[in-house]
Parts: structure tokens; C-alpha cells; sequence
């Protein structure tokens, strides 16, 4: 089963998908966060074959959520009604961080936006996703 994996972003959005089998999420691509996010991404689902998505669980560095969290959570209730697939979380605490530190051809380049810290977005995606298949055995 393919995964999609969300680095949600109150101004973009990392997306990564997995390999066929369910094992290692792998940088896709960064869309803007717009009141299409939702349709947009039921789109690629679709067209993927998608059977789950998940979605980075932001949470401020004592455990507490921040304020994107609100959002995350209802971007997954939204995706979970309108394409029918099961929402996961995982967490991403130093997701971006460690994105960052990736070495440049291991980072997304989409190609509307070629600077290595736009790209920061989809690896983040791609770690959240390898964290959640790694941690349950997936694969």
C-alpha cells in the first residue's frame, strides 16, 4: 500500500509518497496551503492510489500543541471524510531541522521553486513518513 506523508504549513505544504510496498516515504513535492488544499490532495490520492495519509504532529518542544496543530487535525478530519482513507499522525518534532541538514541532491526540488530551503518542505514529508513506517513495521 502507498503512504502519502504531509509536513502541513500554514503557508505550504511538504508532501512525500511512499514505494508501493510501504516501506520509505520519498520527497514529492510542495503545494501551497489555499482553500484547495483539501480537493487538491484528494486529487493526488486518487491518482496515486493512496490507501492512508500522514500527517506531521506538530507539538511545541514540552509536548504541548502549537498553534498549527489545530489545523493539522483538521486538514486529517477533512482528508479522512472527503477521500476516505485513514488519517495517521506522526510525529515531526525536528523534522524540518533534520531536512535541513540532508545533503542537496537528497532534498525535493520542485521545479517552480529551485532554492534548497523551499525543498526543506517535501524532505521534512519524507522523514515524517520513513519515522511513521519505520515505527510501525510497515513494509
Amino acid at each position: 500500500m502507498r503512504y502519502l506523508g504531509v509536513d502541513y504549513g500554514s503557508k505550504k505544504v511538504g508532501l512525500a509518497l511512499s514505494d508501493e510496498s510501504g516501506t520509505m516515504g520519498f520527497p514529492h513535492t510542495i503545494v501551497p496551503n489555499t482553500p484547495r488544499l483539501v480537493d487538491e490532495l484528494g486529487v493526488l490520492i486518487a491518482k496515486e492510489n493512496v490507501g492512508a495519509v500522514v500527517i506531521g504532529e506538530s507539538r511545541t518542544l514540552a509536548g504541548g500543541e502549537n498553534p498549527i496543530a489545530k489545523d493539522a487535525r483538521a486538514l486529517g478530519d477533512m482528508l479522512a471524510e472527503r477521500a476516505g482513507v485513514p488519517i495517521f499522525f506522526e510525529s515531526e518534532v525536528f523534522s524540518s531541522a533534520e531536512a535541513r541538514r540532508l545533503p542537496a541532491g537528497r532534498q525535493a526540488r520542485p521545479s517552480r521553486a529551485p532554492k534548497r530551503h523551499v525543498a526543506v518542505d517535501a524532505s521534512a514529508a519524507a522523514l515524517i513518513l520513513t519515522s511513521y513506517l519505520s515505527r510501525t513495521n510497515h513494509g
